[in-house]
């Protein structure tokens, strides 16, 4: 396992008997610790900001089909409402409807097949039990994307926490660093 952060004598260098010490860190050679640790911290930063892009983009996209999901299940409930027999069996025909073939190429569009719907010049058919099914296959597909949206808006909060500590953590450093230096000037003055 090779180590972050590695210190190195400065040969000839030494304060009331104190060896100075070069530290290497990640491959950036001749910074202190605290500065080092700041540029970790501020690249730690950096590199989860740009994956938080990419995270809203895909949360963005799991809002977009679940909208469009919601209003296929909304056509399907307004359709199985205009059916005249409770029978799952037979079939009605009803009015050729502008919503529901949108809800159809709606539903086309996410891999769902709502096969039940036969469309002809201007009627439709369909029975009960076949726009039922259709209804648990959207309802299914509404509650996968649902999940799958909360797991993301978890993982998106984790790296924003993240991202926060690093930025916390490099300007931690950073104030302590110049308290340091100005209680050390302070001294060498009084």
């Amino acid at each position: 396992m090779s180590t972050l952060i590695t210190a190195e004598r400065i040969p000839g260098a030494a304060v009331y008997g104190v060896e100075q010490m070069s530290y290497t860190v990640d491959g950036a050679s001749g910074q202190d610790y605290a500065a080092a640790l700041t540029v970790a911290s501020l690249k730690e930063a950096v590199a989860i900001e740009k994956s938080l892009a990419a995270y809203s983009e895909v949360i963005r996209q799991r809002e977009r089909k679940l909208d469009d999901l919601g209003e296929v299940m909304a056509a399907l409930n307004r359709a199985i409402s205009t059916l005249k027999t409770e029978n799952t069996e037979s079939s009605d025909k009803t009015e050729k409807s502008a919503e529901l073939r949108k809800a159809y190429d709606l539903a086309d569009k996410y891999g769902i097949k709502l096969g039940w719907v036969s469309f002809s010049d201007s009627t439709m058919q369909m029975n009960r039990g076949q726009a039922y099914k259709a209804q648990n296959e959207v309802q299914y597909a509404l509650d996968k994307e649902d999940n799958e949206l909360k797991q993301d808006t978890v993982s998106m909060s984790s790296y924003m926490s993240k991202r926060d500590n690093a930025f916390s953590t490099a300007s931690r450093v950073v104030k302590k660093a110049i308290k340091t230096a100005s209680s050390t000037i302070g001294n060498l003055g009084g």
